[in-house]
């Protein structure tokens, strides 16, 4: 099965499935002497564990192990090997559904691929895995911050309900979402959110929205004419994350509907240095960042596993049958969504750095 790694010099491997042992991740290429501890790792983690009144009652610590590649609290510039144990598995709810494709689920795509799956819970294909990107992620961002890159993000929209995040700095917005458990900065629309979902959870069905992720003080140049371009390595990066079904980048599908005159952005001098008005461009120009502001946003499916009943297919008898979908799950992916798009996004730009030479092999 190829596709489980990701990057070029910072690259990152990981494995497991959702109701096997464990989860974990190989990161390959980080730099030696990057301060490493695994509270920098579990904070992040936190951040994406289920639970909670709007999430899945799945109870997992996503307590992280440092396999391999510290020693004395810094990186060797070996391969860092994390795990983090399944503790909280119940893989009964799936047993009766097992010869069922379940729809919006990869059940068909990976039996007709491999002949084979793992219906426990989706195995593989399942969110569970993103815990190992969030790992990863956690260390790609500590080592932006060491340069001055800070990596945040927010949920800019959930059932429809569109948050406003006007007059706020970056790190107000990274800080208020925090604080709400829909991770919307906005305190007004948060409360709208979380109704859309709780309406959602009550009718047995899920709903969808979009993850916003910062990256501020990037440096300009990064990305790589002509099929690596930043951001179609971004677009690459955050596609291939569970449920995500559409990326853009600035104004992205916006531009469209603009004026050449309306999407470019002034070139300015602000401070002595060659600057941008504004960042339609979202921070890239030619797929190479020009020093503004990086935003990607993230189009997220609903949960498709839903309690309504819906159409499918048992392919032991042939049938097609009436399937339910029980078990814990979240009826809004979105807000556990937000570490894992944060993180997919640090580790492109860590390893754009380091292709261009702006982060050495050793600090």
């Amino acid at each position: 099965m190829a596709g489980n790694s990701f990057g070029n010099i910072f690259r990152v491997t990981t494995w497991g499935e959702s109701h096997g042992k464990a989860v974990g991740c190989v990161i390959d290429g980080c730099p030696a002497g990057l301060e490493i501890n695994e509270g920098i790792i579990q904070k992040e983690l936190d951040r994406r564990r289920p639970g909670g009144r709007l999430a899945s009652k799945r109870k997992e610590e996503d307590k992280v192990e440092i396999l391999s590649g510290v020693f004395e609290g810094k990186s060797l510039g070996t391969p860092i090997s994390m795990l983090i144990w399944n503790k909280d598995v119940d893989s009964k709810p799936y047993e009766e559904i097992k010869d069922l494709f379940r729809p919006g689920h990869a059940d068909f795509t990976y039996w007709v691929k491999f002949g084979i799956r793992d219906w426990r819970g989706g195995g593989r294909a399942s969110a569970r895995e993103t815990a190992a990107r969030v790992a990863a992620g956690a260390i790609a961002k500590h080592l932006l911050a060491k340069f001055g890159v800070k990596v945040g993000g927010f949920a800019r929209e959930i059932g429809g309900v569109v948050c406003n995040t006007d007059g706020m700095s970056f790190e107000e917005i990274v800080e208020n979402a925090e604080k709400s458990d829909v991770r919307c900065p906005d305190e007004d629309a948060a409360r709208l959110m979380e109704e859309k979902i709780l309406e959602a959870r009550r009718e047995g069905d899920s709903v969808g929205g979009v993850v916003e992720v910062i990256v501020k003080n990037p440096p300009a140049g990064l990305g790589e004419p002509v099929f690596m371009k930043l951001d179609a390595y971004l677009a690459y990066a955050v596609m291939g994350i569970p449920a995500v079904k559409g990326v853009e980048i600035g104004a992205g599908f916006r531009a469209a509907r603009m004026k050449g005159s309306e999407n470019n952005d002034p070139i300015i001098i602000k401070d002595g240095q060659i600057r941008f008005e504004s960042n339609n461009a979202g921070g890239i120009l030619g797929g190479i960042s020009n020093g503004e502001d990086i935003i990607v946003r993230a189009a997220v499916k609903p949960t498709p596993s839903i309690s309504k009943p819906q159409r499918t297919v048992n392919y032991r008898k042939m049938a097609e049958e009436e399937i339910i979908v029980r078990g814990r799950h979240d009826p809004c992916i979105v807000p556990r969504a937000v570490p894992v798009v944060e993180a997919m996004v640090a580790i492109v730009i860590a390893d754009a750095m380091m292709m261009q030479g702006l982060i050495p092999r050793f600090l």
